[in-house]
């Protein structure tokens, strides 16, 4: 799939953005990120969702959340009620919208949970799709501090929610998360500069620096994964990379994304993935595209 990098910019006399539009019945091939936020409601469709390296067919409405930076595409291949068109109501935001300060006060502590979780797009499930599309359609007709009350309406239906879950694998799109950000962002640097070499844990504890056990210990705390989850993570979200955008085949993607034998690749893959590389990649490619 081809990528695409979209630059928005918002009227001088807006914080954000909100807009509705009916959807083409189409098969995109592309994926799209862009540095701002963006909420997604559709309706009335249904077809393939692409978020990072996540596929998943949908049918019926669908509300996401995507962070910065997130690729994404929707393919839409029918209506559910064939006498109305399909819809998707779209904000486009960032999440410092109403200034610098604001995500440092203390009643913003589940919002910023929120956003930290929407590096990996949050699909919504349950009453609040419909709760959210009420607010949407307010928005759309209201204006100045009426409507940011309503986009801050929604946020907080949005962080408050437990019928959610994450989409893309946690490497796809990393973003500071931890409260030692300097120290564990030294350690992502080291990884994603070497991932594709052999890695000890003795390499990466010694960078912060810190005993092994210690490591483990702080390492765990700051991801809630084990260093060798998050080096095979990394590897397969890479290698999910380029079987997507179809430069190598299986083969020669497990070798270029650090592994050295076909078959700790392909187990790797379907226990991060939920799928062997060959199933991952016909829902991309054509089957005769497809070989080893």
């Amino acid at each position: 799939m081809q990528h695409i990098y979209e630059n928005f910019t918002f009227p001088p006399d807006q914080s954000f953005t909100v807009r509705s539009e009916e959807l083409e019945i189409k098969k995109y091939t592309s994926l799209k990120s862009h540095r701002n936020f963006e909420i997604v409601l559709l309706e009335n469709c249904m077809g393939k969702r692409f978020i990072g390296d996540h596929i998943e067919d949908f049918e019926g409405d669908e509300l996401v959340l995507l962070g910065s930076y997130l690729p994404h595409c929707w393919q839409y291949y029918n209506t559910i009620d064939k006498d109305k068109p399909a819809t998707a109501s779209i904000v486009h935001f960032y999440p410092d919208f109403l200034g610098k300060d604001f995500l440092t006060k203390p009643e913003a502590i589940l919002l910023n949970q929120l956003f930290i979780n929407a590096a990996k797009g949050v699909l919504f499930s349950g009453p609040i799709v419909r709760q959210a599309k009420d607010i949407l359609n307010e928005m759309l007709v209201a204006s100045g501090l009426s409507r940011a009350v309503l986009m801050l309406q929604l946020l907080d239906k949005l962080a408050l929610s437990n019928s959610y879950r994450t989409l893309s694998s946690p490497s796809f799109n990393i973003i500071e998360n931890s409260t030692d950000a300097n120290r564990i962002n030294r350690v992502f640097d080291y990884i994603f500069k070497h991932f594709r070499e052999d890695i000890t844990l003795q390499d990466v504890a010694s960078i912060v620096p810190m005993s092994s056990s210690a490591f483990c210990r702080f390492f765990k705390m700051q991801t809630n994964r084990t260093l060798v989850d998050f080096i095979k993570e990394i590897r397969i979200g890479h290698a999910a990379k380029l079987l997507m955008e179809g430069q190598y085949n299986i083969t020669e993607t497990c070798y270029k994304s650090g592994y050295n034998n076909i078959s700790n690749f392909n187990k790797h893959f379907k226990d991060v993935k939920g799928s062997s590389p060959r199933d991952f990649l016909k829902q991309y490619r054509t089957p005769e595209a497809i070989y080893v």
